[in-house]
């Protein structure tokens, strides 16, 4: 049975950190690709497209007869290994590695109608039914190599379900949503350490099949945790309903379920009902105990909710925040970012060589980059520790900011209005962004200036950038829009600029082509279209500007301003 809202708030902080570890281990492990394309090759996916000569070369990367024209091949843990199957492992995960984005959309559509109990119940099973197929695919890699591409799929589809479903746990925080949104997204940014720590295990004796038959158990561990503490319903946003209150009407005979602002309908509702057939009977009977009055008589039907409900249902539709220039523009910041980013994961190892000393040999070149990317693969859990700062930023000075309930609370003569909620999240929001550029401007001059160890920098802006940018992505979309919209927002989002991001493809069959490997060039051009990122803050920056100057020709005018029947237009008399 599943856990009710109120039942839910209380574990919140169970729910939390258990998603933060959850996030870690299951969620996007095949950024870390790296080190699982190492132990695949070790257990002989796909090695029978290979055709090693008699002479092949040994685990210690040999050097070959520099001067035969045959490929050269080499061996690893006794399997042959070589450029075709590199070529179609990286197939495999070309697969897994865009479902991880590609799927958001429709996900997040499900996730906003449904909850997000059945997502994370389905994509921990997916994730640990993937670790049973390439466990069985190692155990016969001649005849089973096919199964990776159905469990990286599996693999990638299961992790974004962790991920999509854990960002709407942060609306039971309140005020700290964003902070706790900008945790979530680093907890996911940062789950590419977990195939290298993997792969130390493994290197220390434990046998492949092992190690993934445990990880679907601790996968099953997850189902479990889901099933029992996350809830049926989604998560309403903190400004839709307020989880502390526990108030129990056994005498109502409620024939649905009701939670949040239609509760307080319901209630507001049947308190009128019995304010208004009270007065009117007072005169002409005994008054009766409420307890022995009919239930049907006092409240609303399921029909009836919804008929007086109707009206109050969120006025922006979907399609007005799609086309909200909010949203355009962040769609551009996060094209262009995401573009800047993947394009630097996957010719680093390219650019990295051609920043090594020329009179390396081949061998003591890729030891380099063997060991830069081990450096880069370790700074991942960077993500963890510094997406929660421009999640503080966001939500900063809330507490103190006038909510919409509280714009009609009378104040003292002379006692200076609080700041607006709504302003005050733009505002932060205009920060984060233009920090945020800032960082990704100075990782564009760091990848120009060609010196080796300067790498290291990019590796650590690198890292804070894509921290940086989806917790900023995620707690704007959750300041603006409507909680139900938030998972179909940042699906679409994720999608365009996954669509975007492709084309890091002919970019880099640029630099290795006519620019014979020097990715000088494309590292500037990329640097200029970076700057695309501050239309954003810009817009937001002019944006609180002009909400701030309506509130304070209001606060001026000598007209009483009032919502009538909590309607979305404030109506004027003087």
């Amino acid at each position: 049975m599943a856990p009710t809202l109120a039942t839910a708030f209380s574990r919140r902080w169970w729910m939390a950190v258990t998603a933060v570890i959850e996030n870690l281990l299951f969620s996007a492990v095949l950024l870390g690709w790296g080190s699982l394309l190492i132990m695949l090759k070790s257990e002989g996916f796909y090695s029978y497209l290979c055709q090693g000569p008699e002479n092949s070369s040994s685990l210690n990367f040999s050097k070959a007869n520099e001067t035969s024209t045959s490929e050269e091949y080499l061996e690893m843990n006794g399997w042959t290994i070589c450029k075709d199957q590199d070529e179609m492992l990286n197939l495999a995960f070309t697969v897994g590695s865009f479902l991880l984005s590609a799927i958001t959309l429709p996900m997040g559509i499900v996730m906003d109608k449904y909850g997000p109990r059945k997502l994370r119940l389905l994509g921990s099973a997916c994730f640990a039914f993937s670790c049973l197929l390439i466990a069985y695919g190692a155990s016969d890699p001649n005849n089973l190599s096919i199964l990776i591409f159905f469990a990286l799929a599996l693999n990638g589809f299961g992790g974004m379900c962790m991920t999509f479903t854990s960002l709407t746990l942060p609306n039971m925080f309140g005020d700290l949503r964003s902070t706790f949104i900008a945790l979530m997204i680093g907890s996911y940014a940062s789950s590419a350490v977990t195939f290298p720590g993997i792969k130390v295990i493994y290197d220390l004796g434990a046998t492949f099949i092992s190690i993934l038959t445990v990880w679907a158990g601790c996968a099953c561990l997850v189902f479990l945790n889901c099933f029992v503490n996350w809830p049926l319903e989604p998560f309403p946003g903190p400004e839709d309903m307020d989880y502390t209150v526990k108030i129990k009407f056994s005498w109502l005979g409620f024939d649905h379920k009701i939670t949040g602002k239609q509760f307080y309908r319901q209630v507001t509702t049947v308190g009128r009902r019995l304010s208004v057939g009270n007065s009117m009977k007072q005169h002409h009977q005994p008054p009766k105990d409420l307890a022995t009055q009919e239930a049907n008589k006092l409240c609303l039907s399921t029909v009836d909710l919804e008929v007086k409900c109707k009206d109050n249902v969120e006025t922006q539709s979907f399609m007005k925040s799609v086309f909200s220039p909010i949203f355009l523009l962040s769609l551009i910041t996060m094209c262009v970012t995401q573009l800047r980013l993947i394009f630097y994961m996957g010719a680093m190892n390219t650019i990295l060589e051609s920043l090594t000393d020329g009179d390396l040999s081949k061998v003591e070149t890729m030891q380099v980059v063997s060991v830069y990317t081990s450096i880069f693969g370790v700074l991942q859990l960077l993500c963890l520790i510094t997406s929660p700062v421009i999640g503080y930023v966001m939500d900063w000075k809330l507490k103190d900011c006038e909510d919409e309930n509280d714009k009609c609370a009378k104040r003292e003569p002379g006692q200076p209005r609080r700041p607006s909620k709504q302003i005050q999240k733009i505002t932060n929001a205009t920060r984060a962004f233009i920090f945020t550029n800032l960082l990704l401007v100075g990782f564009g001059f760091t990848c120009i200036v060609p010196n080796l160890p300067l790498q290291i920098l990019s590796f650590v802006l690198h890292t804070i950038v894509r921290g940086f940018i989806h917790s900023a992505v995620g707690g704007l979309y959750a300041a603006v829009y409507p909680s139900s919209q938030f998972g179909s927002l940042t699906g679409m989002q994720s999608l365009i600029s996954a669509l975007f991001a492709l084309l890091q493809q002919p970019l880099f069959m640029a630099m290795v082509g006519p620019l014979d490997g020097d990715p000088l060039w494309v590292n500037v051009g990329l640097l200029v279209l970076s700057m695309l990122g501050f239309c954003l803050p810009l817009y937001l920056l002019c944006h609180s500007r002009h909400l701030q100057r309506l509130r304070d020709e209001r606060d001026e005018d000598p007209k009483i301003y009032v919502k009538i029947n909590d309607g979305s237009k404030p109506e004027a008399f003087v």
